[in-house]
């Protein structure tokens, strides 16, 4: 007979104790520890995942030199969608278990389903625990109109069920849609408790380790924008991708947060439709707005996510203090290097900024934290202050330095054929980046300055 065993688990971290316990040790948060009834069995449960192999015999692992291991480099599945694509490093390795989280309603479900109808080349289960069969073909057929007969719909929340279709279907990828609604046999605590989730991501995990077929995993996440569960749900899946942006816009992004075959700092963007969401291939020319005139407090910047040159609008007010206390607000830009920055304007330029409130805005809904945006941040800070417009031609990169020098950014050809793509005219860059760097190749006009003052000279005279 099974024993069963009651344990205390923090529902911020996933600590465990075996009392209540006022103060978690492991995060340091408060009133976290719920009670919950944990069943431990000396035999694997039917409901776990188990390869027939496995089932017989047990492989005990050695110690091998690192030179005397061997592997083959097994092809990426490439999917239809290259900004998903993009954010893998390529495309999705075999046996690797990735993690999507987002808000409600941001169209999580939406982007899985949409890449699951359009593999039409592979095997395709999605397991949802959280719509009916009818409620997801009503959103398939609006997302695409042709039917795919490889993909299969299954609405199961218990995981001895879902592995039983897996060995029957043999599938090549496996959606799950949430994560947080599985419970597993092994663990008799509800669904979407700590042990639970940490349970049925075990379980998925071994399967495709196993297997070699990749484990998509949709996620919620809690009211601070971290995903719900425990935090080793992170660290088990190997790859985090966050879809974040505003419902009630029409863009999306797509965020790497966590990624063991590439890189962390990709990004990729879609628009919401009435038929589903479409890849912007080119997101340069949404992030700057549609202007019919020229307006004070707006610069241009070229900026970095990952591989892909972006440029930015950066928008900036400046008005005389209501209050004693001057207000310092920023969107998609970090608060305290806007702070500095302000206060390099006022120390080295001479400039009056100590009376008056400075709001900053990215276009776009982005958060940016390239240093190379500081010199658009500044100037379209003194753009509003004195109210003169800056040229629409006109793009900056570089990093601004606490002495008012220009210091340089990485990758600037990127940069400089960016602009050059999108039609503009001119571009001010550090001294220190034109070293070495053939400018007569570029179809722009570039300044290279060392001094903040400098651009601020060139920019309005």
């Amino acid at each position: 007979m099974a024993k069963l065993k009651t344990l205390y688990f923090c529902q911020n971290c996933g600590a465990q104790s075996v009392k209540w316990i006022g103060r978690c040790p492991s995060c340091g948060e408060w009133n976290t520890y719920v009670e919950e009834v944990v069943q431990k069995e000396d035999t694997q449960a039917a409901g776990s995942w188990k390869t027939p192999a496995a089932a017989s015999t047990t492989k005990v692992s050695k110690p091998r030199p690192v030179s005397e291991i061997h592997y083959e480099e097994e092809p990426r599945i490439i999917t239809h969608d290259g900004e998903l694509n993009r954010v893998l490093g390529g495309g999705l390795v075999p046996g690797s278990l990735v993690l999507i989280g987002g808000e409600p309603g941001i169209g999580k479900s939406t982007l899985m389903l949409q890449i699951a109808m359009q593999l039409r080349q592979l095997k395709v289960l999605y397991v949802s625990g959280e719509e009916s069969e009818q409620q997801i073909k009503m959103r398939a057929e609006r997302l695409i109109g042709d039917q795919h007969p490889g993909c299969y719909i299954l609405t199961e929340t218990n995981t001895q069920n879902i592995f039983k279709q897996i060995d029957q279907l043999q599938p090549n990828i496996v959606v799950i849609d949430s994560i947080q609604t599985l419970h597993s046999g092994l663990v008799e605590s509800g669904a979407g408790s700590v042990s639970q989730v940490r349970e049925c991501t075990q379980e998925l995990l071994k399967y495709a380790k196993e297997t070699g077929v990749p484990v998509l995993l949709i996620g919620h996440i809690t009211k601070d924008g971290s995903i719900a569960g425990p935090k080793i749900l992170e660290h088990m899946v190997d790859t985090v991708l966050q879809f974040e942006g505003d419902r009630h816009l029409s863009y999306r992004i797509l965020r790497t947060i966590k990624n063991r075959f590439g890189s962390t700092s990709e990004l990729g963007i879609y628009e919401m439709q009435g038929s589903g969401l479409r890849q912007v291939s080119n997101p340069s020319e949404i992030l700057l707005s549609q202007r019919t005139e020229t307006l004070s407090g707006m610069a241009i910047g070229a900026t970095l996510e990952g591989n892909r040159p972006l440029l930015v609008e950066v928008q900036a007010l400046v008005t005389p203090a209501t209050y004693g206390t001057p207000q310092r607000s920023s969107t998609g830009f970090d608060a305290k290097r806007l702070q500095m920055l302000l206060a390099v304007l006022e120390k080295r330029s001479g400039l009056r900024l100590g009376q008056h409130d400075v709001f900053l805005n990215i276009a776009g809904g982005l958060r940016l934290d390239d240093p190379a945006l500081d010199l658009a941040v500044c100037a379209a800070v003194v753009s509003s202050l004195n109210d003169i417009p800056l040229s629409g031609e006109t793009c900056l990169a570089a990093e601004v330095g606490l002495s008012g020098e220009i210091r340089a950014v990485s990758r600037l050809d990127q940069r400089l054929s960016e602009a050059e793509k999108l039609g503009f005219g001119e571009m001010y860059i550090s001294q220190f980046n034109a070293r070495g760097l053939d400018l007569g190749r570029f179809g722009i006009r570039v300044h290279p300055v060392g001094r903040l003052d400098e651009v601020l000279s060139g920019l309005f005279g």
